[in-house]
């Protein structure tokens, strides 16, 4: 047997897919068309639906290699399946990056073909060349090639394909493409553009038509017409239009507005090199990978993904990050250790310019101009994935929604006993065939409810309205309902947590191996004109633009301490030195010191008054987080030699100095810094070789300028913690949300600011894993060490007084040593991920603090919480944490922008208060979801069983009753029920996540039990009165004058057919209608999620006249509104009656919902489900309530098979796990090693 060819393409990508191939199968067709023809197209309506059955049903299978249409499906949890069609082009080449030495004037094949399509032949060299026909398809914007070799298909990407060096960027791609060779890549790439087609209405309408729960509408109104039911099906008809309309419009808004966005900037006008010396004008559409392109000095919003190869940019690259910050961007490295790395977008991104970016102004040098190399283009560019990630976003992966599927599976298992009861009731009363298959089929369209998309995505939409007012902005809004279930919120540092702008505290200087006493000014004139001061004037990245200076907020607030002056020449002026210096930094005038210009002492330390102060920036190497530090070339004009000045992170910069200039005390005295919480920037700088030109530094790798450096000092800078950080911080605790922090900055500032803002407290130790990978024959090992814990002796108190106490509690003795978080850095987390991974999930489970992560590392953190089950929130400013951002469960970006796409939230709130807001909000949606669908399931079984109980007598609800059930009571009450406000507090639990749930199955079941009780109890009642006879219009129940039943009679003598008018439909009518309101107030639950209904005046108006009006018609009837509704006369003791049932009915339903599930079941039963996170309280003598508790827990716990239940969720049973290993947490002062002979060995240092 033939095993059936499965390839995967993209694989280890967020977008794996599996691929087959399949040909047209003609007997295939011929029977699917036979199927459509006898099922009224409903066969190719389920071929739609499912894509997987369309091609199966239609094609056979075979190789790729021969496919005409591919069948894909993903390979993640969701398993969506897709189906493509495979098409042909002809190319003198296989690949984009063949070398093809073609004559300028042959013309290359336009490249889309169908099959069988004869391909042209190429010119080459006097020779016939035959072009190649190579087979591609398209799936969600991006093209894939066969490829012969791998026998696959394959995705090109842009220059990154070939494994290109930086620098051969320089050697083999700086001179530009010919018009050729920019053609024929064309063929691959296609058009430099991020398509968004904004589709017309009529395909928007047909696809939303389509939709199957619209299809079910339509075979709904089809029967009800079909019954004579013409205003319900109206009704239905009107209310279906409005939301495929509003449907449509928000659609094709959303479409408007990102195609406004992508094509604001998308063609423009560009010049691009042709070989060594042409430049020409060119369209930025024409643009394809290897193209070399001219930056403008006046800046250009780019077009593709670039990396520069000559010049600085200065770069706004808010639209990507949501970072208002500009940035500089330096010219790929041509020489040294880093130009021999392959080309990667991602390692060098502070050369590249990003597509969609703005680049604000460029510098350049003695007349050349600065280029860039195109590597990506299109959809296949940064902008352009974050385009089709939002054009083609994953599904929501919420256990809510596959819950609601497998809730309405079971209505349809209900309407399918319903549809047997009635066939098999109306075939015993010899009901004609017509009649049975109306009305059988009509119990389906009862059971699942028209209106609940609607009304689920209602409270979805208020929540997003009521996070527009605080400042939160939302491109998701399905995760707004995952918000509520946040378990755990990881936050970036500084700018989130810390404020934005740093203070410098002091600095202090290192001279002669020693430090000198901390300084606080450092403007002061014995300092103002020292090497160390010249480090901290001309080491950043600033630039002035419009007259302002610009750049990070760390550079700035250095820059401005030091009172230097920072002047960019105009290009008139520039042309006056040489070599060129773009950018000079100078000290103020008044503080050239002339009285120690000849001091022998100061003169090693001071800058000589006699040449110029002025410094000369001659080339800069960006801050990057992956190498935690940045360099410039600098020269004092009148100087021949040049100086290179560094700064970064002190552990790094001490280990590029010379060892003797490095004071022996630099570890104590960094410690002593970083445990107060201050961020410590080092500085060094060393004077270059004076045979190095202004031309060999360009060329220069830093790798060989950062080296051999001296050091000059420390620059201590406060980081103040925002005033709401600590009171959130501590809101979030209370609620049972677990906090993290994930920074780039030191480990001891970092445990600082967790102990100062509350995220570690006093009394918890923090045990640092410090890993190293293996070296020299010795394996990796994990060193665990406890930092100094200023509580330590009062830990020591407290254990013993619990250690006095009664032994039942023995395991809470440890309660406080299990008070331990674990700190973390990104060396070695990245060498636990390599070497222990058994012990990754172990230390995510308690570990608090993570520094030093670079971009990357927070992404991989993001994704071993979710690995363990936690529902991840992430909180930073957007600028490296992009990442995370979007792979947490809820992204929250504090930006002042409305909308970033680096995140599903954008806060113009600028600190953390808005993850507690955005999580009250996430609770009272998901709880709204609850109750709407609660609602909507109860209105569709109370009508179900009204239904089915009026089948048994051969009656039905009148087509005005439903009108008015589904209309004035259903629609108005589940979309004003969802507008309660979130509760103003978090509280220790988290909403339900799943409607099949024992506590939602016991609510929904215990309400379906008392309605059919009380509707039953009604319907038999009726029937055993003294009055009760077969009603006809001379009935005379209540004695109405002959007159007034005589009108009745000819108002409703064309409906008499279908026995509406009885004394069963009266008061199944008048029950059935309290019993909709009364669970639509049982279920709008208020607190601890949402604001009490009382507060939520639509609903109470809605409720209150609802409940009055239907009250009135039924004790004081209107004969109008009577005849409308097709109500018949009854006693008024039978009315009396109907009050008392109805009330009794709404009494029982709140004492079931109230006591046994508020109240018994969450309290005694599901409570103990909510988390292992929680302290534990103090053991202490049990009160006879206490007791009480406890037996009716363990009773109830056994009654509903819930003891020594295992947690469902990862993290939990992990916790559990822990609690009773003897060997976690590993002591202090052990090392754990990686073996290969076990999982991992610790010995005692």
């Amino acid at each position: 047997m033939q095993t059936r060819e499965v390839k995967i393409i993209n694989q280890g990508l967020e977008d794996e897919t599996e691929v087959w191939g399949y040909l047209p199968c003609l007997w295939k067709r011929i029977l699917v068309g036979v199927g459509a023809v006898f099922s009224g197209g409903l066969l190719l309506l389920l071929l739609y639906w499912l894509p997987e059955w369309g091609v199966k049903g239609t094609c056979t299978h075979t190789s790729l290699r021969n496919a005409h249409t591919l069948l894909l499906r993903t390979t993640d949890e969701f398993k969506q399946w897709f189906r493509a069609k495979v098409h042909v082009m002809s190319a003198p080449g296989n690949k984009p990056f063949d070398s093809l030495d073609l004559q300028s004037t042959a013309q290359l094949p336009n490249g889309d073909g169908e099959h069988g399509i004869s391909a042209e032949r190429v010119e080459h060299h006097g020779k016939f060349r035959q072009p190649v026909q190579i087979h591609y398809f398209t799936h969600h914007s991006t093209k894939y090639y066969w490829n012969d070799v791998i026998q696959n298909f394959e995705l090109f990407k842009g220059l990154e394909d070939v494994k290109v060096s930086c620098a051969s960027i320089h050697s083999d791609h700086s001179s530009g493409l010919s018009q050729t060779l920019q053609d024929y890549r064309r063929l691959f790439f296609g058009e430099n553009e991020i398509a968004v087609r904004v589709p017309s209405l009529f395909k928007l309408l047909i696809k939303e038509v389509l939709n199957p729960f619209y299809i079910f509408q339509l075979f709904s109104v089809i029967l009800w017409s079909a019954e004579d039911y013409y205003y319900y099906a109206t009704a239905i008809v009107f209310m279906s239009v409005i939301s495929i309309a509003t449907s449509l419009y928000t659609i094709r808004n959303q479409y408007v507005m990102l195609h406004d966005m992508v094509a604001a900037h998308s063609v423009v006008r560009v010049s691009v090199r042709r070989g060594s010396k042409d430049i020409e004008q060119a369209m930025s559409t024409d643009l394809v990978p290897g193209d070399v392109i001219i930056i403008p000095a006046n800046g250009m919003i780019m077009p593709c993904d670039a990396v520069l190869i000559h010049g600085t940019c200065i770069v706004n690259e808010s639209m990507l990050t949501g970072e208002s910050v500009p940035v500089t961007k330096t010219s790929l490295p041509s020489s040294g250790e880093e130009a021999s790395m392959s080309l990667n977008m991602e390692e060098h991104k502070r050369y590249t310019l990003f597509c969609g970016t703005h680049v604000i102004q460029t510098r350049f040098y003695a007349g050349d101009l600065v280029e860039a190399v195109v590597v990506r283009t299109g959809f296949s560019t940064e902008k352009g994935q974050l385009v089709r990630s939002i054009l083609h976003p994953k599904p929501t992966d919420f256990k809510l929604y596959r819950d609601a599927y497998l809730f309405l599976l079971c209505l349809v298992g209900v309407a399918g006993i319903g549809f047997i009861y009635t066939i098999v009731l109306s075939i015993m009363n010899k009901v004609p065939a017509k009649t049975i298959i109306i009305e059988s089929l009509d119990i389906i369209t009862i059971t699942v409810p028209p209106a609940l998309p609607a009304a689920m995505t209602a409270g979805i939409v208020y929540a997003q309205r009521r996070l527009k007012r605080v400042g939160i902005f939302c491109i998701s809004p399905q995760r707004i309902n995952m918000c509520g279930q946040l378990n755990l919120v990881c936050f970036d540092k500084t700018g989130t947590l810390t404020e934005d702008g740093l203070d410098l505290w002091g600095v202090q200087s290192a001279e002669g191996g020693r430090f000198s006493p901390p300084e606080a000014d450092a403007a002061k004139e014995s300092l103002v004109n020292t090497v160390f001061v010249a480090c901290m004037a001309a080491c950043h990245s600033l630039t002035k633009i419009e007259g302002e200076l610009s750049g990070d907020p760390l550079d700035l607030k250095m820059f401005s301490a030091t009172g230097w002056i920072l002047e960019e020449p105009t290009e008139e002026e520039t042309t006056l030195h040489n070599p060129i210096m773009p950018t000079v930094v100078r000290p103020p005038k008044h503080s050239v010191p002339e009285a120690n210009q000849n001091n022998p002492l100061t003169h090693n330390m001071e800058l000589s008054a006699l040449s110029s102060c002025e410094i000369g920036i001659v080339r800069q190497f960006p801050f990057s987080s992956t190498l935690q530090r940045m360099s410039v070339v600098v020269r004092r004009l009148g100087e021949k030699r040049m100086n290179a000045y560094l700064k970064g992170a002190p552990e790094v910069v001490a280990s590029l100095c010379k060892q003797h200039t490095v004071p022996q005390s630099f570890t104590e005295t960094l410690e002593t810094y970083t445990r107060q919480g201050f961020r410590v920037i080092a500085l060094a700088h060393r004077q270059l070789e004076s045979k190095l030109s202004w031309h060999k530094v360009q060329s220069l790798s830093r790798d060989l300028i950062e080296t051999n450096m001296e050091f000059l000092g420390l620059v201590i800078m406060q980081n103040k913690i925002k005033e709401e950080t600590a009171g959130v911080l501590l809101e979030l605790r209370q609620a049972n949300i677990r906090t993290l922090m994930v920074t780039g900055d030191n480990m001891l500032t970092a445990i600082s600011v967790a102990r100062d803002c509350g995220m570690v407290r006093a009394h918890e130790r923090v045990i640092i894993a410090d890993a190293a990978p293996p070296k020299d024959f010795h394996p990796a090992s994990i060193t665990w060490h406890d930092t100094d814990n200023p509580a330590q002796t009062n830990k020591d108190n407290q254990t013993v007084e619990i250690n006095l106490e009664d032994g039942v509690y023995d395991k809470r003795v440890t309660q406080q040593e299990q008070s331990y978080h674990f700190a973390v850095t990104g060396r070695a987390f990245a060498v636990i991920t390599e070497h222990f991974p058994q012990l990754v999930q172990k230390l995510a489970l308690k570990a608090t603090v993570f520094a030093r992560m670079a971009p990357d590392q927070k992404t991989q953190l993001v994704e071993v919480l979710q690995s363990i089950d936690y529902t991840v929130g992430m909180c930073g400013d957007g600028a490296n944490d992009c990442g995370a951002l979007k792979r947490a469960h809820c992204g929250i970006s504090l930006s002042e922008l409305e909308a970033s796409v680096a995140s599903p939230f954008t806060s113009t709130t600028s600190n953390i208060s808005c993850v507690p807001n955005l999580i009250r909000e996430g609770r009272a949606a998901l709880i709204t979801s609850f109750c709407v669908f609660k609602f909507m399931a109860l209105y569709s079984i109370i009508q179900y069983l009204s239904v089915t109980l009026l089948y048994s007598i051969l009656s039905n609800l009148g087509d005005f009753q439903f009108l008015f059930i589904d209309i004035a009571i259903i629609l108005i009450i589940a979309f004003t029920m969802s507008l309660n406000p979130a509760w103003k507090e978090l509280v220790w639990h988290r909403p339900p996540s799943s409607l099949i749930s024992g506590r939602l199955l016991c609510s929904v079941l215990t309400q379906i039990l008392t309605c059919l009780v009380f509707q039953v109890l009604a319907f038999l009642l009726v029937r055993q009165q003294s009055w009760y006879e077969t009603w006809t219009p001379q009935s005379d129940a209540c004695n109405v004058s002959s007159s007034g039943l005589s009108h009745s009679r000819n108002v409703t003598s064309p409906h008499d057919h279908k026995n509406i008018k009885n004394y069963e439909n009266t008061t199944l009518f008048y029950v059935s209608s309290f019993q909709y309101l009364a669970v639509a107030i049982i279920f709008s639950k208020g607190k601890p999620f949402r604001q009490p209904s009382y507060k939520n005046w639509p609903f109470m108006l809605s409720c209150v006249s609802l409940y009055t009006f239907v009250l009135l018609i039924m004790l004081y009837p209107v004969p109008a509104i009577d005849s409308f509704l097709e109500i018949v006369c009854v006693p008024h003791d039978w009315r009396v009656t109907l009050v008392i049932i109805v009330i009794v009915n709404a009494a029982v339903s709140f004492m079931l919902e109230i006591l046994i599930l508020d109240i018994i079941l969450r309290r005694l039963v599901f409570r103990f489900n909510q988390g292992v996170n929680r302290p534990a309280e103090p053991p202490s003598a049990d009160t006879p309530q206490e007791a009480n508790d406890r037996w009716g827990s363990s009773f109830l716990s056994w009654l509903f098979c819930r003891r020594n239940k295992p947690p469902r969720v990862l993290y939990m049973h992990l916790a559990l796990e822990l609690q009773d290993a003897a060997d976690w947490p590993p002591r202090p002062s052990t090392v754990t090693y990686a073996s290969d002979l076990q999982s991992h060995i610790s010995v005692p240092l």
